[in-house]
C-alpha cells in the first residue's frame, strides 16, 4: 500500500504551471522601439501558493499596465522568471524581481547568476519583492550587496498579518503617501542589511510570536523594517519591499505608489511629487490569476 500512496504525496504538491487563455493575451517580452525610453523589465516568478496569494504574473501584469502610463518608461514583462530572449535585458534601467526565494530563485544557474552581477555592476537598478529577498545562504554576501538586504534563517522571521504603518519619512519613494494598513499580507522581516547606503522606508511592529529565533526575540517590540531604498557603494540603486504577498492589497493606492516610485527612483526617473499616480478595479485585479490545481493527499492507509 505504501507504494502506491507514494506518487500521490508528489502529486499533491505539485501545480499545473500553463497560462491561462486570459495570460496568453498579456505582452510579454516585447521590447521598446524607441530607444529614448527607460526599459524597466518585470520579472514574473512561477506558479506558488495558494489562488490570490504569490500572483506573480497577474501583478507584474498590473505594474506593466501603471507603467505604461509614466512618461519616458518602456516596461516589458518577462514570465517563469527568466527571459527566453536574453537581448531582453540589454540596456535594461531597472529590474524588478517578484518570484519565489531560496532555492526556488529564478536566477541561481552560473550563467544567469553571473548576468544579474553584471547588472549590479553596471550600475542597473535593482527591486525585489516579497520573499525573492531570501536567498541561499552561500549567495548571501552578493544578495546584499546587490538589494542592501537578504533574509536568512539564522535572525529572519516570516509569516501572515495585519500591519500598520504609522510613520511614512521622507524619501523620493515615499512621496505621495500617507499612513496606511495592509490586512492579511504575508511578511519577511529582521534581515540583514547591508552596513552603509541602506535607508529604511517602512518600518512597523510585528506580533511577538512571530519572533520564533533568539536573535529575533531579543528586540520584542521593535518596529522593524520591511520596505528600504539603497544606494549601492560601487553605484546605482536598489529598492526592496517584503509585503505583495496579498494580490488583493494591489487595490490599495498607498501600496501601489510605493512600488511604482521606487521603479522610478532606482531607474534614476524623476518621482513626482505626490508620487506616480495609479487607478485600479476589481475586475483589473481579478485577471490573470496563475491556474493552480493542487490534488489532495490521499487519506492514510489503515491497518
Amino acid at each position: 500500500m505504501r507504494s502506491l500512496l507514494l506518487p500521490f504525496v508528489f502529486l499533491a504538491t505539485a501545480a499545473q504551471a500553463e497560462f491561462t487563455l486570459e495570460q496568453q493575451q498579456v505582452p510579454l517580452e516585447v521590447l521598446p522601439t524607441d530607444p529614448a525610453l527607460a526599459k524597466v523589465v518585470l520579472l514574473a516568478g512561477t506558479p506558488s501558493n495558494k489562488p490570490g496569494q504569490h500572483e506573480y504574473f497577474a501583478g507584474c501584469a498590473l505594474l506593466m499596465d501603471w507603467l505604461k502610463q509614466a512618461p519616458g518608461v518602456a516596461p516589458v514583462m518577462v514570465a517563469e522568471g527568466w527571459p527566453k530572449n536574453e537581448a531582453v535585458l540589454e540596456g535594461v534601467r531597472c529590474v524588478v524581481i517578484y518570484m519565489d526565494g531560496g532555492d526556488k530563485l529564478s536566477f541561481l544557474t552560473p550563467d544567469r547568476w553571473a548576468r544579474i552581477q553584471a547588472l549590479a555592476a553596471a550600475g542597473t537598478g535593482l527591486v525585489i519583492l516579497h520573499q525573492a529577498i531570501d536567498c541561499p545562504a552561500d549567495r548571501a554576501a552578493d544578495f546584499k550587496q546587490w538589494f542592501g538586504a537578504v533574509f536568512q534563517s539564522d535572525i529572519g522571521c516570516r509569516g501572515h498579518w495585519d500591519v500598520q504603518f504609522d510613520s511614512v519619512p521622507e524619501h523620493p519613494i515615499n512621496q505621495g503617501l500617507t499612513t496606511f494598513a495592509l490586512p492579511k499580507d504575508g511578511w519577511l522581516y529582521n534581515l540583514h542589511f547591508a552596513d552603509k547606503g541602506v535607508t529604511p522606508l517602512l518600518a512597523c511592529p510585528m506580533p511577538d510570536s512571530s519572533r520564533k529565533n533568539k536573535a529575533a526575540k531579543a528586540h520584542a517590540g521593535r518596529a522593524e523594517t520591511v520596505a528600504w531604498a539603497y544606494e549601492r557603494p560601487a553605484g546605482g540603486r536598489s529598492f526592496g519591499f517584503t509585503g505583495c504577498d496579498l494580490h488583493a492589497n494591489w487595490a490599495n493606492e498607498n501600496q501601489r505608489k510605493l512600488l511604482l516610485n521606487g521603479i522610478l527612483w532606482t531607474s534614476k526617473l524623476e518621482v513626482p511629487a505626490q508620487g506616480l499616480a495609479s487607478t485600479t478595479t476589481p475586475d483589473a485585479l481579478a485577471k490573470n490569476w496563475d491556474r493552480k490545481v493542487f490534488l489532495k493527499k490521499p487519506a492514510k492507509a489503515t491497518n
